[in-house]
């Protein structure tokens, strides 16, 4: 027979620190989202009692950590009655039923239907629900001030002295002006007011002219900033500053997304670069963001002051720069989106564990850093190649042409695949070439297409296989690079080949994580992007490409 203990062992721990507090409201929170545990009363009466003990950015992070998940309509309800940011926080991702919806929504406040209502995956009926508060959650409440009793003043008996009114009143100029105050204007005698209202302002309208129309709030596209010792931002020299005053990038919240990487670098006073940074202020300054900062110290005592850094708007090559409606290409891009940044934060933090620059480690633990690392790098490369996917699919691929010498390139991509070549115990050569053959295509994109070609093929080599690399002109302005088939992949026709999934290959050591077919995809797909097309024969892969004329059609070759 086994029991789970959980709430039991969270219960006994020691909550009368600061520290202890913290710790138990976190594990409950995560305790009951996870429903290791019922959503009773007196868990819940736990946690408020926790909560004044607990500080609201901790509270808003255990409600940032709902995110995706279908908590219990408790739970939410409890973060529902909490502070403005926390319980927006809560809401903006989580996850629940219509009904549950619906019966939490007099809960919450303003700026948290605010947050609810900016979500696009809400049942229809909760929209409705929330479309029913109307006016409701601008309504500034107004409490009228008690009356306060004055004193009445004595009564004041007869005086010696006249007024300055009593005596201005006996002048001629002001008893005419009093007559004329007093006679019967036209309007009173049986004029009608509005309407020569409505008149004057129709001859303004019409001796107006033409009104020019408002220009749209223009988008900036770059910005520099500092911040003090806690990651505030305390200056900017790009309006609206009040956009960016008091948004703290060491902790993300209320409004500003950044990468942990910026977090990471925070604590340990280092510099951070092209850091994804998104702002949801609704001004000139929202959308993405790719943030740089260098830490700042004091030249007397060396104590740290805080960042300067710059920001930028992102290449169209870095983020996903059409809309194209839900579903499809636009869905995986923000897939990738959400996958990049826990892993590139796991990948940095691992190497700092295996780098020993948070202290002492033992080798054991240093060996599993390491071992994490090498995943986390592998799946990078994965999300990489799903949002390159992404791009084709979507057309939003940024290509540049430009001149690419072969050789070189060739050169280097091999002697980077080296070590994957020995690890499967096979080798991997280049044969010779001429040293003028050049490409004219986007330089990135040649390399990511080559590098995932032989990368691919390397992959699925046997022991004492050797791949061969060789590269030539096909024509006067075309070039091919051609990698021979690994008997692995021998036998299998082209759709059977591009058909290949990673469960087939889960196995086997370097094998492309996202599996051999969606590789060869991929490379077919950017060669014709790039004007070339991937070619499979029985022996060999070859890409062919744009290249720079020959010198003449006698240096025209086959392959």
């Amino acid at each position: 027979m086994r029991f789970d203990d959980s709430l039991k062992t969270v219960l006994a721990a020691d909550a009368s620190t600061a520290f202890g507090a913290q710790a138990t409201f976190r594990q409950l929170i995560d305790l009951i989202a996870r429903g290791r545990i019922p959503e009773d009363e007196q868990t819940l009466e736990r946690l408020r009692l926790l909560r004044d003990q607990v500080p609201a950015s901790v509270r808003g992070a255990a409600a940032r950590g709902l995110a995706l998940a279908t908590p219990p309509a408790a739970l939410v309800s409890l973060f529902a009655q909490d502070e403005p940011e926390v319980a927006s926080a809560a809401v903006r991702a989580v996850r629940l039923p219509a009904d549950a919806w619906i019966a939490l929504l007099p809960q919450l406040g303003p700026a948290a239907r605010a947050t609810l209502r900016r979500r696009d995956d809400l049942d229809p009926a909760v929209v409705r629900a929330l479309e029913s508060f109307g006016a409701t959650d601008f309504v500034i409440g107004y409490d009228p001030p008690p009356p306060v009793n004055q004193p009445v003043s004595p009564p004041m008996g007869p005086s010696p002295f006249t007024s300055i009114g009593a005596i201005t009143d006996r002048l001629p100029l002001v008893a005419a002006a009093r007559q004329n105050a007093e006679a019967p204007q036209p309007n009173e005698t049986g004029g009608f007011e509005i309407a020569e209202l409505v008149d004057r302002i129709a001859s303004f309208q019409r001796h107006r002219g033409p009104v020019a129309p408002m220009q749209p709030a223009r988008m900036a596209d770059n910005f520099r900033f500092e911040t003090c010792t806690d990651g505030v931002i305390r200056w900017a020299d790009a309006g609206p500053r009040g956009a960016l005053i008091g948004l703290r990038l060491a902790l993300p919240g209320g409004g500003v997304q950044v990468d942990g990487v910026v977090a990471g670098a925070f604590r340990e006073r280092a510099a951070f670069a092209d850091a994804r940074l998104t702002l949801d202020s609704g001004t000139a300054l929202a959308g993405e963001w790719r943030i740089s900062g260098t830490p700042h110290f004091n030249p007397d005592t060396g104590r740290f002051k805080g960042y300067r850094g710059s920001a930028r708007r992102p290449r169209v090559d870095e983020t996903a720069a059409r809309d194209m409606g839900e579903g499809g290409a636009d869905g995986l891009r923000r897939l990738v989106h959400e996958l990049r940044t826990p892993t590139n934060a796991i990948a940095g933090f691992s190497e700092l564990i295996e780098a020993q620059l948070l202290g002492p480690v033992a080798p054991v633990y240093r060996e599993r850093a390491a071992a994490i690392r090498g995943c986390a790098g592998d799946l990078v490369a994965a999300i990489e190649d799903l949002d390159l996917a992404a791009r084709i699919e979507g057309a939003a691929l940024d290509l540049r042409p430009g001149t690419v010498q072969v050789a070189p390139l060739l050169s280097r991509l091999t002697g980077e695949l080296q070590a994957l070549a020995e690890l499967r115990g096979g080798a991997l050569s280049v044969a010779p070439m001429d040293a003028a053959l050049a490409l004219i295509c986007d330089d990135r994109a040649v390399q990511r297409l080559l590098a995932r070609l032989i990368a691919t093929l390397v992959s699925a080599a046997q022991a004492s296989e050797a791949i061969h690399v060789s590269a030539g002109r096909s024509g006067i302005d075309r070039a091919f690079i051609a990698v021979t088939r690994p008997r692995a992949l021998a036998g299998m026709t082209e759709d059977q080949l591009l058909a290949l999934d990673a469960e087939r290959e889960a196995a086997l050591s370097g094998a492309p994580l996202l599996g051999t077919g969606f590789a060869l995809r991929l490379v077919r797909n950017l060669a014709a992007e790039l004007g070339g097309q991937l070619v499979i024969a029985a022996d060999r892969l070859t890409v062919t490409l744009p290249a720079s004329p020959a010198d003449g059609l006698g240096q025209a070759a086959t392959h």
